[in-house]
């Protein structure tokens, strides 16, 4: 595992994990709001050995990378990140997006101007998501304000969260997500991402849908069989715009897949990657 460093948007620094042969075919990992490019540790490791360069980087305003200065979190500062990369890049990528990283990806596809990729993998999202699970993820994130008096406090809050997550025994791989400050334990992400200049999900759902209708890319939809964001309804939207794509539902995973049932979730993408790449 490496550390790399990718200048984003108006300069934001933004820091990767990278794993694998530099020669290797690329393919960005791109993490969920809230989250940090920990979330992708085994799936990097995974990738890695079957020889693909494995980028997975922090969004702006989360983990190592550079918090705002002027606290835009918007679609179009993340858009802007990822294409950043993307332009480093000495060959086509495949762009795996979960959440929020899966709207970034898909908004890209969808401009005039859009990369060349060698394909997209949703994890957990789409174009038009169940709103009440969105009201529940935007509470957790506006919740704990205060911050945590140990990292046991914050796996409460996880599993008060993600029900369908057994709580475990061991919660110090927790800690990587959080950041210390005068002795309390804050989520490692800045505040502001959570303010008036942030992607609200009403806004971009035309411009995800027109982005769904334009993909050429080889698609995969990941999605937790017990998600509370994407359920059959969406996922028959997303397949009435996207009628090529493949879809794959995780038994026993909600909308972390990766945390939930990470196995799974790895067999899945890789099985997918290997057959774009001609490789099954």
């Amino acid at each position: 595992m490496r550390k790399r460093g990718f200048v984003g948007l108006k300069g934001v620094t933004l820091v990767a994990n990278e794993a694998g042969p530099e020669a290797g075919a690329p393919i960005l990992l791109l993490h969920g709001g809230g989250q940090t490019r920990g979330s992708w540790k085994n799936a990097v490791t995974r990738l890695a050995a079957e020889g693909y360069l494995v980028i997975a980087p922090d969004m702006r305003g989360h983990g190592e990378s550079d918090w705002a200065a002027d606290a835009d979190y918007t679609l179009e500062a993340l858009v802007g990140d990822l294409r950043a990369i993307v332009d480093t890049l000495p060959a086509k990528p495949a762009l795996v997006g979960a959440s929020l990283g899966g709207v970034t990806a898909l908004s890209l596809l969808g401009e005039n101007d859009a990369p060349d990729v060698r394909a997209l993998v949703l994890v957990d999202t789409a174009p038009r998501i169940d709103m009440e699970g969105a009201k529940k993820i935007t509470a957790f994130m506006n919740a704990n304000t205060k911050g945590f008096a140990s990292v046991e406090d914050a796996a409460d809050a996880v599993a008060a969260y993600n029900t369908s997550r057994s709580r475990p025994k061991d919660v110090s791989g927790l800690r990587r997500n959080l950041r210390e400050v005068d002795g309390r334990l804050y989520w490692h992400w800045d505040p502001a991402f959570m303010g008036t200049k942030r992607v609200e999900a009403g806004v971009s759902r035309r411009r995800l849908e027109s982005a769904a209708k334009r993909l050429k890319v080889p698609t995969l939809l990941v999605r937790g069989a017990l998600s509370d964001l994407v359920g059959e309804e969406q996922v028959d939207h997303f397949r009435s715009l996207v009628p090529q794509a493949s879809l794959v539902d995780v038994a026993g995973a909600g909308h972390m897949i990766a945390g939930d049932r990470n196995d799974a979730f790895n067999d899945a993408i890789l099985t997918f990657l290997l057959q774009v790449d001609g490789r099954a």
